[in-house]
C-alpha cells in the first residue's frame, strides 16, 4: 500500500498540482521558502488533521486535496466494515478527498462517499508514517516512548486496559459499599418493611382488573338473573313468545312460496333468525343454571379490594401500579444485598486484581525481553550517524502503583559518545544529536507499523558529510521494502534517492505560486549542484554532483 497520486488545487501557494509518485526512495528538495513541506501538510489534512481557512490560497474560494493509494487486504476489509465498499466488490484503490473553504469549513470523501475527519484519521496510521524534524520531542513523552517499545515487543495493551478498568470498577464498588453501609442498611430495612406490607396482599399482575370484574358481576347478580329470566319469557312464551311468532311467520310464507318465489328468500331469513333466537334462549338457560347469588364470595372480594386500595393510598400509587412497584422493590433489595455483601465484593476485587496482575506480568516479560534488543538495534544505527561509541538504553522502572499500561514506566536513555553516561533523551543538549537519535529510532522502528509509505521531514537537520551519506543510504535501504519520501536539504541524501522532486516558487501577473517537478538527467545534476554550492553553480559543483549521483548507483548495483 503506497501513495500513487496527489492532486492539489488552490492549496496555500499551490494553484494546481497533479503529481504521480513511485515506489522506492523519493527525495523532495528546493530552495528555502519554496514550500518543500506543502505536500506533507496536504497529506496530513487529507488524513484528518485540523483544517483552517488559512490553507486556502489567497483569492480562491476553496482548497482541494486528493490522494490516491493502492490497497492491501486489511485496508479493503476496513473499507467494507465502514461502508465505503460493497461486500461483493472490492475497490482497486483508496481515493481520499478533502476540501476546505474560505470560512474554514471542510468536507471529506473516501472512495467517493462522504466521510468524517475521524474516519480519515483512522486511515492515517494505516497508510502513512510521518517522522518530522522535531520527532525527538515525542521521545520525551512517556506514552510515546512506551508505545515504541510495545510495538517493537509486539505488545497490545487492549486486554490489559480492559482488565485494569474491570479491577478499578471492583475497587470502586467495594469503596462505595464500605462508605455507604449505614445508608444502604437503612434503605434495606425500609424496603423489607414495605415488601412485608405488600406481601400481605401478594398482588398478581392482572388481579386488580379481574377482581373488579368479578365484584361487579356478583354485586349485580340478582339484576342479571332477573334480566335473563325476562328475556327467556319474551322468547319462549306459548302465545306471545318471539320463537312462536317467528315460527308462525315462517309457516305462513312457506305455504305460498310455490306461488311467489320471493317468499322463499324471506323464509330462509326467518329460519336463520329463528335459529339464532333459539340459540340465545338456550344460552340464557345455561347462564341461569350456573349463576347464583354468592354473598360470601362478594364479601371476600370486598375485603380484598379494600386491602388493594388501602396499600395504594399508603404508598401513593394507583392500585394497578402495585404489582410493578412490588417487583421494583424486590429488584432494588437484590441490588442492596449484593452491594452490602462485602465478602463477595472483596472476592470480586481480588479476582479482578489477579487477572490484571497476570496479564501485566506477561506485558512486563515481553518488555523486559524486547528492551535490550531495541537498545542494541538503535545503538548500531547511531554508529553510522556520526555517534561512534554512542549508546542507547531502554530503562524499565517499576511504578509505585500499577496503571492501565502496566507495572513499569519506560524511558529512553542515550550517551552521545563513548565514555559518557546515558541520560534521558530530553536532557541531551545537542540538537544535531537529537535529530540523529530520532532518525536512528525512526529507521530501527520503521518496519513495525502497517503503513507502507514513510515520510521523513528534514529529520537530517544538523548532520552533514559522511553522516549525511549514511542517512541517504539508510533511506535508500528502507525504500527497497517500502515507499520512502524525504524532505531534505542535504545533497548527499538527495543523491541516494531513486526519484527526485524539486519544489520551486515563481511569480507572474496572478501572484506567487509553488510547483513540484520531477527531475532527471542534467536537471537533477544542477539541483544537486545548487544544494552543494548555492545559487552560483560552477563546473566544479556540477562535476561533484555527477560524481555523487553515480556513487549511490554503483553502491546499489554492488549490493544487488
Amino acid at each position: 500500500m503506497s501513495l500513487q497520486h496527489m492532486v492539489l488545487r488552490d492549496f496555500v501557494i499551490v494553484r494546481e498540482l497533479d503529481l504521480n509518485l513511485s515506489a522506492g526512495f523519493t527525495a523532495l528538495t528546493g530552495e528555502t521558502g519554496a514550500g518543500k513541506s506543502i505536500l506533507i501538510d496536504a497529506l496530513q489534512l487529507v488524513l484528518g488533521a485540523r483544517a483552517e481557512a488559512s490553507v486556502v490560497r489567497e483569492g480562491a474560494t476553496r482548497a482541494e486535496i486528493c490522494a490516491e493509494f493502492d490497497l492491501s487486504s486489511d485496508l479493503t476489509a476496513w473499507l467494507q466494515e465502514e461502508g465505503f465498499a460493497a461486500e461483493d466488490t472490492s475497490p482497486e484503490s483508496l481515493l481520499l478527498k478533502r476540501t476546505i473553504d474560505a470560512q474554514g469549513k471542510s468536507r471529506a470523501w473516501i472512495n467517493g462517499s462522504p466521510a468524517t475527519a475521524t474516519q480519515l484519521r483512522a486511515l492515517g496510521d494505516r497508510v502513512l508514517d510521518i517522522h518530522g524534524q522535531h520527532a525527538w520531542q515525542s521521545l520525551t513523552r512517556p506514552d510515546a516512548v512506551r508505545g515504541l517499545l510495545d510495538a517493537y515487543a509486539g505488545v497490545s495493551l487492549s486486554q490489559l486496559g480492559a482488565l485494569w478498568s474491570a479491577w478499578r470498577a471492583t475497587v470502586q464498588a467495594l469503596q462505595d459499599a464500605r462508605s455507604a453501609q449505614h445508608t444502604m442498611q437503612e434503605e434495606r430495612e425500609r424496603l423489607l418493611w414495605q415488601l412485608a406490607e405488600v406481601d400481605k396482599l401478594s398482588p398478581g399482575n392482572d388481579e386488580w382488573d379481574e377482581i373488579n370484574t368479578q365484584h361487579s358481576r356478583l354485586s349485580n347478580a340478582q339484576a342479571l338473573m332477573d334480566a335473563a329470566q325476562a328475556a327467556i319469557a319474551a322468547l319462549e312464551d306459548e302465545d306471545t313468545g318471539a320463537l312462536r311468532q317467528l315460527a308462525r311467520a315462517q309457516d305462513a310464507l312457506q305455504d305460498q312460496a310455490g306461488v311467489e318465489p320471493a317468499f322463499a328468500n324471506w323464509v330462509d331469513v326467518l329460519a336463520s333468525s329463528l335459529a339464532q333466537a333459539a340459540d340465545v334462549a338456550h344460552s340464557l338457560h345455561s347462564y341461569l343454571g350456573h349463576t347464583e347469588l354468592d354473598p360470601q364470595r362478594l364479601n371476600s372480594l370486598d375485603e380484598r379490594m379494600s386491602l388493594w386500595m388501602s396499600l395504594a393510598r399508603r404508598f401513593k400509587r394507583s392500585p394497578q401500579e402495585l404489582p410493578a412497584l412490588y417487583q421494583e422493590w424486590r429488584a432494588r433489595l437484590s441490588q442492596l444485598d449484593a452491594a452490602t455483601d462485602l465478602g463477595a465484593l472483596e472476592a470480586a476485587q481480588a479476582q479482578a486484581a489477579a487477572a490484571y496482575n497476570s496479564e501485566a506480568r506477561k506485558v512486563s516479560q515481553a518488555r523486559t525481553k524486547a528492551a535490550p534488543k531495541l537498545a542494541t538495534a538503535i545503538s548500531q544505527a547511531m554508529q553510522g550517524l556520526g555517534m561512534q561509541g554512542g549508546r542507547f538504553e531502554v530503562a524499565l522502572d517499576k511504578l509505585e502503583h500499577p496503571s492501565s499500561s502496566g507495572m513499569e514506566s519506560v524511558q529512553f536513555l542515550v550517551a552521545g559518545h563513548a565514555g559518557s553516561t546515558p541520560r534521558p533523551v530530553g536532557k541531551v543538549a545537542s540538537g544535531g544529536e537529537l535529530s540523529r537519535i530520532a532518525l536512528a529510532i525512526a529507521v530501527t522502528t520503521s518496519q513495525l507499523g502497517s503503513a507502507q509509505t514513510l515520510i521523513f521531514d528534514e529529520v537530517d537537520s544538523g548532520v552533514g558529510g559522511a553522516v549525511a551519506e549514511t542517512v541517504g543510504r539508510l533511506m535508500q535501504q528502507l525504500g527497497r521494502d517500502r515507499q520512502v519520501m524525504a524532505v531534505t536539504h542535504l545533497p548527499q541524501v538527495a543523491a541516494c534517492a531513486d526519484h527526485h522532486l524539486v519544489v520551486s516558487k515563481h511569480s507572474d501577473a496572478k501572484g506567487t505560486a509553488s510547483q513540484v517537478s520531477a527531475l532527471q538527467g542534467d536537471e537533477r545534476v544542477r539541483e544537486i549542484a545548487r544544494m552543494l554550492g548555492g545559487e552560483k553553480v560552477s563546473d566544479t559543483t556540477l562535476a561533484h554532483a555527477r560524481e555523487m549521483l553515480q556513487l549511490p548507483a554503483r553502491k546499489k548495483a554492488r549490493s544487488v
